[in-house]
């Protein structure tokens, strides 16, 4: 079931081990067949070294194990939210990646005060608010993904492909399990940056015609970055 999509999934998992963005078993990715409705996760608590596509665990959007022998990521719940509040959504990442754990855990969004960050997302990465008492105590990894899209609002989640849940770690998400590898591994890059700059210049400002200039350049209607397929 699915054989394309684990392959893919178990390649962007161990991805976050190349790009160095987890240690131990600190991750997991997952991505969606909109068609059938079931998801792919990385099975809870098992070493990279020795997982393989066919540890996978597929899912339905309720969480039902519809194939594997392994309990799925016990941030499961937390994908799935994703998925079912955004149809764009393919894929789905969490890690623990040093610095956008650190404004994670500082409560801080990540300020988009460069090029490098508005090429990838338009606006300031946002941190979520507290998780209340009930939200922490009930179903948890649920009410983490329920805090993340309630932090969006009407922003545009494609627009802006991240978030910081607070005191906790980042997730990231794309059109599939590698863009959203891809995103997570840039938005640990300019959570770095962002660290390094005010620490050079607490008082830095951005120029936001820049970051109009660059979002738009590679994601808005007269996008010119890269090469144009024929």
């Amino acid at each position: 079931m699915l054989e394309e999509l684990k392959e893919k999934v178990f390649r962007a998992n161990l991805d976050l081990v190349r790009h160095g963005l987890v240690i131990f078993t600190w991750g997991n990715v997952s991505g969606i067949d909109r068609e059938s409705g079931l998801v792919v996760i990385k099975p809870s608590g098992v070493d990279y070294d020795t997982m393989k596509a066919d540890d996978m665990v597929v899912v339905d959007l309720d969480g039902n194990i519809a194939e594997g022998n392994l309990k799925p990521s016990s941030d499961t719940p937390t994908h799935l939210a994703i998925y079912r509040a955004w149809p764009e959504v393919g894929g789905v990442v969490h890690t623990h990646s040093t610095y956008a754990t650190a404004w994670a855990q500082a409560g801080k969004d990540i300020p988009n005060i460069g090029t490098t960050h508005a090429d990838y997302f338009h606006h300031a990465i946002p941190c979520t608010a507290d998780m209340t008492e009930s939200e922490v105590k009930g179903q948890y990894e649920l009410e983490t993904g329920n805090v993340i899209i309630r932090r969006f609002g009407e922003m545009n989640p494609m627009h802006t492909p991240g978030v910081l849940v607070r005191n906790h770690g980042p997730f990231s998400w794309g059109k599939d399990p590698h863009d959203a590898v891809h995103n997570a591994v840039v938005m640990e890059q300019v959570a770095k940056m962002a660290f390094i700059a005010y620490g050079v210049n607490p008082g830095l400002t951005m120029n936001p015609l820049l970051i109009e200039k660059h979002y738009n350049r590679k994601h808005g209607p007269g996008a010119y970055y890269g090469q144009t397929k024929h």
